[in-house]
């Protein structure tokens, strides 16, 4: 079988590594990208659409998992998702979730018969894709699983209040006067009823310490109240936006959080 794919690993040497044992293992597959970051895994493989993804879960900045995440939201509606691989030092409690999700991966250092059998995995998966909508019910679920806990230390206190620097004061935001957040550059927007400050902590690092029963992520830079919640309307396009109490502006749902929103 021909297909195309994308490398993403930060380690020169095990990309190189990687490459010339599926050189072996599926001379059929052509390599079309090799990046170390999963930014740039994110900007080729939309710009390449390759069909299969071999994610190091550990880079700089963006994890392999944040990469399928933020492509699972951005992948055109008329294209099949890449068949996702992921790479991993061993870790017993990565390859039990990857197992128990069925999502396929690889150890470090790759063993050519591992290699094998996962290529006869990616195969199959290819053999039987289709559109569907953009992107594959089943990857949605497992990509939510594996993110559903991003980090939270067991017994790690809730957060109660937001220091927010304004002008030359801190104002203490009780975070149960928060209706949403929503990441904007190099800030994180904290939205008020009547107004919003601005924090520099990452989303991804507030995340773990809000109750996930209070705050839904519904896209990846954007959390909200689930009881501020008062509408959520599907545009034309078929993509789903949702509107808070108390604020004016409409929050757009992704595709990988949209399950949350099917009606009973």
């Amino acid at each position: 079988m021909n297909a195309t794919a994308l490398i993403a690993e930060d380690e020169p040497l095990l990309a190189r590594a990687l490459q010339a044992e599926l050189a072996h293992a599926w001379p059929g597959l052509n390599v079309v990208a090799v990046v170390g970051d999963g930014e740039a895994a994110v900007a080729q493989a939309l710009a390449l659409r390759p069909d299969v993804l071999w994610l190091d879960i550990r880079m700089p900045g963006q994890s392999g998992l944040e990469a399928a995440a933020e492509l699972a939201e951005e992948w055109p509606d008329d294209q099949p998702f890449p068949a996702l691989v992921f790479v991993t030092a061993f870790d017993a409690y990565a390859v039990q979730a990857f197992e128990a999700q069925a999502v396929d991966y690889l150890l470090k250092p790759v063993q050519p018969g591992r290699l094998r059998l996962t290529v006869q995995r990616v195969q199959a998966v290819l053999e039987q894709r289709r559109p569907a909508s953009g992107v594959l019910d089943a990857t949605l679920a497992q990509l939510r699983s594996l993110l559903q806990d991003p980090g939270a230390q067991p017994g790690s206190e809730r957060l109660q209040v937001i220091p927010a620097s304004v002008g030359q004061n801190v104002r203490m935001v009780p975070v149960a006067e928060v209706l949403a957040f929503e990441a904007a550059d190099k800030y994180v927007r904290v939205l008020l009823a009547q107004d919003e400050v601005l924090i520099r902590t990452p989303l991804k690092e507030l995340m773990p310490r809000l109750d996930p029963a209070v705050f839904w992520q519904v896209h990846r830079g954007t959390v909200v109240r689930a009881d501020a919640i008062e509408s959520v309307s599907r545009t034309e396009a078929g993509r789903m936006n949702l509107r808070l109490r108390g604020r004016p502006e409409a929050f757009a749902v992704s595709r990988l959080h949209a399950e949350r929103f099917r009606a009973m």
